[in-house]
């Protein structure tokens, strides 16, 4: 058995600036943080970010002290290591628009169940979904619209990234993931639509230990897995 286990510099280091990343998470309920932080350490530029949101933006006093960190992909943006974002909502950072509105960030929006068919295509490895969702709306702009069957579709085409950077509660020493309620979100679908998958571990166990009833994400799909998650 391969030894799939990395720190989280050595994580960092493998993605190179300019790649496509997939960031697990739900306004960063399972984002692994310890990667963001390690991308930020290696001070990472001009990433492709695709994620359900921007995470959450630091917040100031009057004085301009920071008094809450950034969390999940708010860390990326805060320390501009991110050319173009790829989500579904940014509300919950500021900073997101105000990069966005003075030309440093790119943002493409995607309405949430699209991202995850999108994603979901880039796994399975299709041509593109069709969708209902957008029709008559800018998310139309520049996609092609098919009828069928008397009603409006838009393409949509599949996302694929250089990397997915997850977060699993539980990770055997083989790969197989386990993660825990609501933080399973997109994790899955990301795990099957990038060509390295590297898991960020909160609890890492001998092969063996996790039921077979539990894994989520097997481990054919993970290449690598770095500890000390919180």
């Amino acid at each position: 058995m391969r030894d799939k286990m990395i720190t989280a510099e050595e994580a960092a280091a493998m993605i190179k600036d300019g790649s496509t990343v997939m960031v697990g998470g739900f306004m960063s309920n399972g984002t692994p943080e310890i990667l963001m932080d390690a991308l930020v350490a290696r001070n990472a530029k001009d990433l492709t970010v695709i994620c359900n949101d921007g995470g959450t933006g630091p917040a100031f006093d009057e004085n301009g002290n920071e008094t809450k960190a950034a969390t999940g992909n708010g860390k990326l943006i805060q320390n501009h290591c991110v050319k173009k974002l790829i989500a579904t909502h940014i509300g919950l950072n500021k900073q997101v628009a105000e990069q966005m509105n003075s030309g440093q960030l790119e943002v493409e929006l995607v309405p949430q169940g699209s991202m995850a068919e999108k994603i979901r295509a880039g796994g399975a490895g299709l041509g593109g979904v069709l969708t209902p969702t957008g029709v008559g709306t800018d998310v139309a702009e520049g996609k092609e619209t098919l009828n069928i069957n008397g009603k409006d579709y838009l393409l949509e085409m599949p996302l694929h990234a250089d990397f997915a950077v997850l977060r699993g509660n539980i990770v055997d020493k083989k790969g197989n993931v386990y993660y825990h309620n609501t933080t399973k979100n997109f994790q899955t679908v990301m795990a099957t639509a990038a060509d390295t998958v590297i898991v960020a571990a909160e609890k890492i166990v001998e092969v063996g230990e996790l039921d077979p009833n539990y894994v989520m994400t097997p481990y054919i799909f993970v290449d690598y897995i770095v500890g000390g998650e919180k």
